[in-house]
């Protein structure tokens, strides 16, 4: 898995990039696929994604163990959207922590009501995560054909 020279962020040897370029791009992938696979992505539907989001890759010794994702609020949603994703071997380290309080502090640069995230039901660890960091949950939803909801959750 590759990782760029500019690092971008350090956390007990975590190096954050972001996710521009082919095999940073499959990376993310690789990591949002691992921890929500009832909705995984396609190269296409990534790419299409770093369009319009700010995505980023967490690295620990040239592997990928973390991704995020900050979702600039839109006509559907007016919160600024702030995903992380550690993959299990890797939680309770402080990756999380670092992803989110990155991801936060650009989302306060865009202009949004708020700051949300989203969580697969599926994902305790993450519900938790959320939960302690002061998110309140605000509504669960299906996505067409699956059986385990999302959870949406708003910074109190």
């Amino acid at each position: 898995m590759a990782a760029r020279m500019d690092d971008l962020g350090k956390c007990g040897g975590l190096r954050v990039v972001p996710a521009v370029d082919g095999a940073e791009l499959a990376d993310w992938r690789a990591v949002h696929n691992a921890i929500i696979p009832t909705a995984p992505l396609s190269p296409a539907e990534v790419r299409e994604r770093a369009g319009r989001n700010r995505l980023e890759v967490a690295y620990l010794d040239g592997v990928a163990v973390g991704c995020s994702t900050v979702r600039p609020p839109d006509g559907e949603t007016p919160a600024v959207t702030v995903i992380a994703r550690i993959l299990p071997a890797y939680r309770r380290r402080g990756f999380g922590t670092a992803l989110y309080e990155r991801g936060l502090a650009h989302a306060r640069t865009l202009s949004g009501a708020g700051v949300g995230t989203v969580v697969l039901a599926s994902n305790e660890e993450g519900l938790r995560f959320a939960l302690a960091r002061g998110f309140t949950e605000v509504e669960r939803y299906l996505l067409p054909g699956d059986t385990v909801p999302f959870v949406d959750l708003l910074l109190d």
